[in-house]
């Protein structure tokens, strides 16, 4: 029998093969541009017909996270549509810290991601069907370094500015999934809290901060190897035209509530992340951050307040960090909105784990919150 075949010649594909032999496979994952990190993957595989795949991704105690790797299982599909997971595990011994991941076809493709990808193709149907609703329009903010666009899609009539981007880190593509949830409820004129948002606040919306490093297979950098999330306090045409673009916007705009959608490799739960490091803070600002966590806590079970990261000590806010600078910039409540790789463990499944499906629906419940912080405001 002929062994299977790889290949991730493909938009966000990202896999190394070591060796092939049968149905098994030794892969390394490649890393972003100057080797600071690696962790997302994304392949297919052919000639796997009733076969049990075991697939072996090496070196991987010198990944991005290697706390990420254990209890993580991989995502898996082979209709392209429904991903599902894969049985996995973690050896931190073997072969430099080896995931091995088994499963079963039962067609002759299957294709293995880090987690659902969201394609640049997805991408542009968003877009697309976004910008053709009724009252929403579409601005490109700026290029990033390969030439494609930052996406903003505008909608709402309020004197409030609230801005929700994600995917600077481009593989944390549960960010996009989010994304496609909010803008599906946002553009729902039957759904009265969108009536009530749009009548609210103004809107601006970027689903994909970083579409070089989405379409290149990499973690969390663009086409150079910057990582977005650091660049917010300097900018520059050179390495980071798309936090400049961005950020040239806000200016324009102001920002009074702000949404940073990311994803976490290790930490098993959805969480916030704040500001509360940043120097010159005004007591609104904190107390509007706590309000808008306790109001998600309550309005899903898909949200926890009890593990995230350690709180910044007073004075020790990172400015080049998104959440921080916009805080700072214009004494708005801004916030990091953290999904995880792995499953949510205070509302497991067993199936599909965290789930594009479930990333979709937060960001429909992340608006609901919204709507009751704005009206409480």
């Amino acid at each position: 029998m002929q062994p299977i075949a790889i290949h991730a010649a493909f938009d966000s594909g990202n896999i190394e093969t070591r060796r092939i032999s049968g149905a098994q496979a030794w892969l390394e994952l490649r890393p972003d541009p100057g080797n600071a990190f690696k962790q997302w993957f994304h392949f297919g595989i052919s000639g796997a017909h009733g076969r049990e795949l075991v697939l072996k991704i090496g070196d991987l105690n010198n990944s991005a996270y290697p706390a990420g790797w254990p209890g993580y299982h991989a995502a898996v599909t082979e209709d392209r549509l429904h991903w599902n997971r894969a049985t996995s595990s973690f050896d931190a011994n073997e072969d430099g810290g080896t995931l091995t991941i088994r499963y079963t076809p039962s067609g002759d493709l299957a294709w293995f991601a880090y987690f659902a990808p969201f394609s640049l193709e997805r991408h542009m149907e968003l877009v697309a069907r976004s910008a053709a609703a009724k009252g929403v329009g579409h601005r490109v903010l700026g290029h990033s370094l390969d030439g494609r666009p930052i996406d903003c899609l505008e909608l709402g009539e309020g004197e409030k500015h609230v801005w929700l981007f994600a995917r600077q880190h481009p593989g944390e593509s549960m960010a996009e999934w989010w994304m496609e949830g909010a803008l599906a409820k946002l553009t729902d004129h039957s759904d009265p809290v969108a009536r009530a948002l749009r009548k609210a606040v103004r809107f601006h919306i970027v689903p994909n901060c970083n579409p070089d490093g989405s379409f290149r297979g990499h973690l969390r950098t663009n086409a150079v190897g910057t990582n977005l999330n650091r660049e917010w306090d300097n900018p520059t045409p050179e390495q980071s035209p798309e936090v400049l673009a961005i950020r040239n916007a806000m200016d324009e705009t102001g920002v009074h509530f702000a949404i940073d959608v990311h994803g976490d490799e290790a930490i098993p739960h959805v969480f916030l992340a704040g500001f509360e490091g940043m120097a010159g803070l005004q007591p609104h600002q904190q107390a509007g951050f706590d309000r808008y966590s306790a109001l998600l806590d309550a309005q899903t079970p898909d949200f926890q307040t009890r593990h995230g990261y350690p709180i910044t000590p007073a004075g020790r806010g990172n400015p080049a960090m998104a959440t921080n600078q916009l805080a700072a910039r214009y004494g708005c409540v801004s916030m990091t909105l953290e999904m995880p790789f792995k499953d949510h463990d205070d509302l497991p499944d067993p199936v599909q784990g965290w789930s594009a499906e479930r990333s979709s629906q937060l960001g429909r419940s992340c608006l609901d919150a919204l709507y009751r912080w704005l009206k409480e405001s």
